[in-house]
């Protein structure tokens, strides 16, 4: 007969803090809130019991690497439609220069989902390269102020999840703090202004992790444009449009994701949702 597999102390920590993350399963449920353009996620089992994100924070256009900010941004205004009683469901319409946005948020156990559809309702092509829907808060949840939070902050690299403090950071830009994480096949010349660090993320997720260690915060779009550790004690994950054609409709699709900390099961999480193959996360 066989020896009984040994238990290590990773996969002890990992089974507490999956126990200590369900524990109030009764009463831990994630619900949502909208007002004065912050989205508030809140829930028993959030590190700091909610998260607080400025949404939406931009349109943008081409060719923003270089070129100051105010003349990046397209002008936009956001309407709330619908506000479901449970607080698990939110419907908006956001609108800018012949531009019709709508889009949901929905809420579950340990997931918020983000459904976009983007028109252009005019007669000529709009120049809506990538946006920023999500400028996640994460101070309450990591624990950290701007000097620091962002070592509590993770990309997937060839490496595995990669705290950002491990990464190659870079600080020549026009706008300096933050520091920005490109996937291949997008123009570094149409990014968020702020520094760009030569690594590479491997997939579409960015995140961090709480405080305790016990839990982790995790988001990703199907159609990522770029990651961004802002100034704001934030992470993005900024979604890439490509332009519209006069009466062209594009659809983009989000995640945000605050489960135990256990970076495999995100990623099973992000490849069942987005249809990828990320490989398991590397210790």
């Amino acid at each position: 007969m066989s020896k009984p597999k040994k238990v290590t102390r990773d996969s002890l920590r990992w089974l507490v803090n999956l126990c200590v993350f369900f524990c109030c399963a009764n009463t831990f449920a994630l619900t949502l809130s909208w007002t004065n353009n912050f989205l508030t996620i809140s829930g028993d089992n959030i590190p700091g019991k909610s998260i607080r994100i400025l949404y939406i924070e931009a349109f943008c256009r081409s060719g923003s690497t270089d070129r100051d900010w105010s003349e990046t941004v397209i002008a936009h205004k956001t309407k709330l439609l619908s506000a479901s009683a449970d607080g698990k469901h939110l419907e908006f319409l956001t609108t800018a220069e012949n531009i019709e946005a709508k889009h949901s948020v929905r809420a579950t156990d340990d997931e918020v989902e983000f459904l976009w559809s983007i028109k252009n309702t005019g007669k000529s092509r709009i120049d809506l390269d990538w946006f920023q829907p999500t400028c996640i808060e994460v101070d309450r949840f990591t624990g950290r102020g701007q000097s620091n939070y962002w070592s509590r902050c993770f990309i997937f690299t060839t490496n595995g999840l990669t705290l950002l403090d491990k990464t190659h950071r870079t600080e020549n830009a026009r706008y300096h703090g933050g520091q920005v994480y490109v996937p291949p096949g997008i123009d570094l010349t149409s990014v968020n202004p702020r520094p760009i660090s030569k690594d590479q993320p491997t997939n579409n997720l960015i995140g961090c992790l709480s405080a305790d260690n016990r839990s982790l915060l995790g988001t990703a779009w199907d159609k990522t444009h770029e990651l961004f550790q802002g100034v704001r004690i934030c992470v993005h994950g900024d979604p890439h449009v490509g332009g519209l054609a006069p009466g062209e409709t594009k659809t983009v699709r989000g995640k945000i994701y605050i489960l135990p900390n256990d970076p495999n099961e995100l990623l099973r999480r992000y490849n069942r949702d987005f249809n990828s193959s990320s490989p398991a996360a590397k210790p």
